[in-house]
């Protein structure tokens, strides 16, 4: 069972590893075998914390456009949002 506040933690921390301009999916923040043993219930409420978390401005992270399969993607940039 996981916490999503703790995997909220754990997706803002791995973001210090992505290069700048990367573009990203909430779900490449995790091993794919991490990521699967996560419910979808969860998963879809860390989507929302992590959108949420970007759309405060406080990271070098970007809310852009969503995938085909309506997936929101993200990007790293030097400059706070």
């Amino acid at each position: 069972m996981f916490n999503v506040n703790e995997l909220l933690d754990e997706a803002v921390k791995e973001t210090e590893n992505l290069d700048e301009d990367e573009i990203f999916l909430v779900k490449d923040l995790f091993k794919g075998y991490v990521w699967n043993r996560i419910a979808v219930k969860d998963r879809l409420l860390l989507g929302t914390l992590f959108l949420n978390y970007v759309n405060q401005g406080k990271s070098h992270l970007y809310a852009i456009e969503k995938t085909s399969s309506h997936q929101q993607q993200y990007k790293k940039t030097r400059y706070s949002s």
